[in-house]
C-alpha cells in the first residue's frame, strides 16, 4: 500500500474510513478551457498506486456490505434454486444435424453439441438424458479449466458440418486465439491464430477461414483470410477510415461471403462468391456518409435494407449482377422501423419496429402471393404486397425476434419470444398453416407463476413535451407506492425490450417494482427517437430519464426509485443523478461511462474516433467539447448531496477503462456530500463481469442485495414477501 493512498481503516463504534485516493493535479487544456484534473493517475494501469487504490476499494467495499452477506447468499440461493441447472437448448437444423447448447448443474460453462438430423421436426428434448447419437462439438468448461475468466469469441461450423472454427479468451480483454478442430476425427489442427476479434466465415467449401484484426484501439480494421494446413495468411481488405470497423460473414444460403465496413452512421458493403474464396470482393455500393444499408442474398436477388432518404429504412430488391442497382420494395414508413431481412428459399422475413414494440413481418414466395408467374422481382413485390401478413401476439408488452434460422430451405421459421412475465420461449411458425408451435419455455423452478404478475406501460413527459414509455412490472399483490428499481440506456439506437428475468424476481417477490425507462438515444420509437438523444441533443436522454423517475413518484407507482445502467447507461446514471440527485433512493452504475469528455478526447484510447459519431468530436470542435463539458457525470461532480453510489467495474474492461468509474467515486467522495459511494473491482474480468455462469449470479445477487437494502431505506432487509 503507497503511503499516498489511505487504506480503509476500522474506526470507533464499526464504522469504518474510506479510501482516500492521492490528489495529483494534471492539466487539460483545449480550445482555451484549461481543467485540473487531480484523479487522471489512475488511468495508469501499471502504477502500483493505482492498484493499491482499487484493492484498498474493494476492502472497503466489503466491509461496508458485510452486514448483508446473509441476503447475498439468500437471493444468490433463489437465481439458483430457480434455474434449471441441468439444461438444453431448442437444436436448430444445419444440414445434416441438429445443434444444440447443454448446461450441466455445478459447471460453470455450456457444452455445444450436435446430433444426426432426420427431417425438420426437432428431436425430443428431455432434461439430463443425452440424445441419440449425440456429439460434442466443444465443452466450455474443458476450456476454461481452472482460469478465472473464459470466454468463447466465435464458433463456427463448416458449410459440410466437418470442421469447428473456434476462438478463447482467458482475459476478458476481447483478444482471442484462433483453432481449428476436426469434427469427425475429433483433431486440433496445428493451425492456431493470436490476437483475433469476434466474429468470422468459412468459404463454401470448408478450405478457408476469413476472420478480423483490431488495432491499437481495439478497432477490428482488417480482414484476413488462412487457408487451413498453411502459415501464410493473406490481408484481404483493410480499412485505413479510423470511424469504421469491418466484419466479415457467410450469407445463409452460402453462396456469398459478405465483407462490411461500418461506422456508427455510415456503410459499405463488398460481397464475394463462397466458392471461390481466393477471388477479389467487389463493392455492392460505394460508401455515402449517413447512409447505411445491409445485404440478404435471397436466391437469385439480392435484399437491401437501407436508409437512403428513408429514415426509418426502406426495403429493396437488387440483381445479382448489379446489387447497387437498389428497387423499393417496402417504402418508408414513419411509424415503422424496419430492424432486418432474413431471406429463405420459400419465403422472406422482416423484422420490425412500431409503437414501441418488435413484429415479424412474411413474405412468402406463394402462388397465392403471385409467385408462380414472373421473374425474381415479380415474386418479391408478390410476396411484400398482397400476401405479406404479420405474426400476432396477445401480450400487451413482449419482445420476439427470428432466431436461430441457419437453412435455407426450410418450411419452418423459428422465434424467440419474452415478455416481462412469460420466461423466454422458442417458437416454430409453421409457414403452411401459420401455426405458432412452442417448443420451450424457459423453465422458472420454485414455483413461478406469471399470473401472480402483472406488466403495463406509463408516460412520462419530459421537459420539452415530449412523451416517453414506461414498461412495467410487479406483483398483483403490491400495494402501491412500493420502492421501484427504474433502468435505462439510451444510446446507440439501442433499446431495452420487455424481457424477462429469473434474478429480477428476488426484487419483485419482496414487493418491488421494476421499471425499464424508454428514453431517447434508443430506438424503442424508431431511428428519430434515437437522433434526438444523440450529439447536441444527448441532454434529452438524462432528462427523459429524471422525468420518468418523477413521473413515476407523481402516479402513485413508486416512492423510493433505484436506478440502474450499465456501460452508456452507467453515463446516464451519472447524468441523471448530477442533474437530479433528490430524485433517487440509490444508484448502481455498472461498468460507467462516466468519464466520457477526457475519453473522447483522447483519440488513442479504444474505440474514441469510433464513438466521435455518437457523441460528437470535442477535441477538434469547441461546442461539441463544451456541450458534453456540460453533462459528462466525472465533470460535473458538486457539492450537493448525493444519493448512496455502487459503481462495479473491471480491470481488464476495453470498452469502458476502469479508471472512469474509479475516478468517478473519488471525486464524489472527495467533492459531494451524502452516500455512500463506493467502488467493486473484478481484478480478472472485461467489459461484461465475471464470465461463469455461478459466478455471475454471485454477482447479480451481490448487486440486488444492495438495492432491496437501498430502495427498503432498511440497509438489512432481506425478507422476501
Amino acid at each position: 500500500m503507497s503511503s499516498q493512498t489511505q487504506a480503509s481503516s476500522q474506526a470507533p463504534g464499526g464504522a469504518s474510513t474510506p479510501p482516500v485516493a492521492k490528489k495529483v493535479p494534471t492539466e487539460r487544456t483545449h480550445h482555451g478551457d484549461t481543467v485540473i484534473d487531480e484523479f487522471a493517475w489512475l488511468a495508469d494501469k501499471d502504477d502500483p498506486d493505482t492498484v493499491a487504490y482499487l484493492e484498498a476499494e474493494n476492502a472497503y467495499l466489503k466491509e461496508q456490505t458485510a452486514h448483508s452477506e446473509g441476503l447475498q447468499e439468500q437471493v444468490f440461493q433463489e437465481i439458483k434454486g430457480r434455474v434449471q441447472e441441468t439444461d438444453l437448448s431448442v437444436p436448430s437444423r444445419k444440414g445434416g444435424w441438429w445443434y444444440f447448447t447443454r448446461t450441466e448443474e455445478g459447471k460453470q460453462y455450456a457444452v455445444s453439441c450436435r446430433v444426426p438430423a432426420n427431417g425438420e421436426t426437432p428431436p425430443e428434448i428431455t432434461t439430463g438424458e443425452r440424445l441419440d447419437g449425440e456429439e460434442v462439438i466443444l465443452d466450455g468448461n474443458e476450456l476454461a479449466g481452472d482460469s478465472a475468466f473464459f470466454s468463447v469469441g466465435v464458433s463456427a461450423i463448416s458449410p459440410d458440418g466437418t470442421m469447428l472454427a473456434y476462438s478463447t479468451d482467458y482475459k476478458g480483454a476481447e483478444r482471442f486465439t484462433l483453432k481449428f478442430r476436426n469434427l469427425t476425427t475429433g483433431e486440433t489442427l496445428d493451425d492456431e491464430i493470436e490476437d483475433i476479434f469476434y466474429g468470422g466465415a468459412w468459404s463454401a467449401d470448408g478450405s478457408t477461414f476469413f476472420y478480423t484484426r483490431v488495432d491499437d484501439a481495439w478497432r477490428p480494421y482488417q480482414v484476413y483470410r488462412h487457408t487451413l494446413g498453411t502459415r501464410d495468411d493473406v490481408l484481404v481488405y483493410e480499412e485505413s477510415d479510423e470511424r469504421y470497423w469491418v466484419g466479415v460473414s457467410l450469407t445463409r444460403s452460402e453462396k456469398y461471403l459478405v465483407l462490411g465496413a461500418g461506422s456508427k452512421i455510415t456503410s459499405e458493403v463488398r460481397i464475394l462468391d463462397a466458392a471461390d474464396p481466393t477471388g477479389e470482393f467487389r463493392v455492392v455500393r460505394p460508401r455515402t456518409v449517413g447512409v447505411e444499408y445491409g445485404v440478404e442474398h435471397a436466391g437469385d436477388f439480392f435484399y437491401v435494407l437501407h436508409n437512403e432518404n428513408a429514415e426509418n429504412f426502406e426495403l429493396a430488391t437488387a440483381p445479382l449482377d448489379d446489387p447497387g442497382a437498389w428497387t423499393p420494395l417496402i417504402a418508408h414508413r414513419e411509424d415503422t422501423r424496419l430492424l432486418e431481412i432474413d431471406a429463405f428459399a420459400g419465403h422472406a422475413v422482416v423484422h420490425f419496429r412500431r409503437d414501441g414494440l418488435t413484429g415479424i413481418r412474411v413474405l412468402p414466395y406463394t402462388e397465392d402471393g403471385g409467385a408462380a408467374e414472373g421473374g425474381w422481382r415479380e415474386r418479391a413485390e408478390a410476396a411484400a404486397g398482397t400476401a405479406a401478413y404479420e405474426i400476432e401476439f396477445p401480450e400487451p408488452l413482449y419482445d420476439v425476434s427470428p432466431a436461430g434460422n441457419p437453412e435455407f430451405v426450410t418450411a419452418r421459421l423459428r422465434l424467440g419470444y419474452t415478455s416481462m412475465v412469460t420466461p423466454s420461449s422458442v417458437y416454430d411458425y409453421d409457414l403452411a398453416t401459420r401455426e405458432l408451435i412452442l417448443l420451450k419455455r424457459r423453465a422458472v423452478l420454485g414455483g413461478y407463476d406469471p399470473d401472480d404478475y402483472e406488466q403495463f406501460r406509463e408516460w412520462a413527459t419530459a421537459e420539452d413535451g415530449t412523451r416517453v414509455p414506461i414498461s412495467l412490472v410487479k406483483r398483483k399483490d403490491t400495494a402501491t407506492p412500493a420502492p421501484t428499481v427504474l433502468y435505462g440506456y439510451g444510446s446507440y439506437e439501442t433499446s431495452i425490450d420487455p424481457g424477462f428475468s429469473v434474478p429480477r424476481l428476488s426484487l419483485l417477490d419482496r414487493g418491488f417494482v421494476f421499471a425499464v425507462a424508454h428514453v431517447r438515444g434508443g430506438g424503442e420509437l424508431g431511428r428519430r427517437w434515437y437522433e434526438e438523444g444523440k450529439l447536441t441533443r444527448k441532454r434529452n436522454t438524462f432528462t427523459d430519464f429524471v422525468a420518468a423517475a418523477r413521473h413515476l413518484k407523481q402516479a402513485g407507482v413508486s416512492e423510493r426509485v433505484v436506478a440502474r445502467g450499465g456501460s452508456a447507461g452507467g453515463l446516464l446514471m451519472g447524468a441523471a443523478v448530477n442533474l437530479a440527485p433528490e430524485e433517487f433512493a440509490g444508484v448502481v452504475a455498472e461498468v460507467p461511462f462516466v468519464d466520457a469528455l477526457n475519453t473522447i478526447l483522447d483519440p488513442s484510447l479504444p474505440l474514441t474516433v469510433i464513438e466521435w459519431d455518437e457523441w460528437g468530436d470535442p477535441l477538434h470542435n469547441p461546442d461539441v467539447y463544451a456541450y458534453m463539458k456540460s453533462y459528462t457525470p466525472y465533470e460535473n461532480v458538486d457539492g450537493r448531496s448525493y444519493p448512496p453510489i455502487l459503481a462495479i467495474t473491471s480491470l481488464n474492461d476495453t470498452r469502458v477503462l476502469y479508471h472512469e468509474p474509479a475516478k468517478w467515486i473519488a471525486r464524489l467522495r472527495a467533492t459531494a456530500d451524502g452516500g455512500p459511494f463506493l467502488l467493486k473491482t473484478e481484478m480478472g474480468a472485461g467489459h461484461g463481469g465475471r464470465s461463469g455462469r455461478y459466478d455471475a449470479w454471485r454477482e447479480e445477487a451481490f448487486a440486488l442485495s444492495w438495492i432491496i437494502g437501498t430502495g427498503t431505506g432498511t440497509g438489512t432487509d432481506g425478507s422476501a414477501a
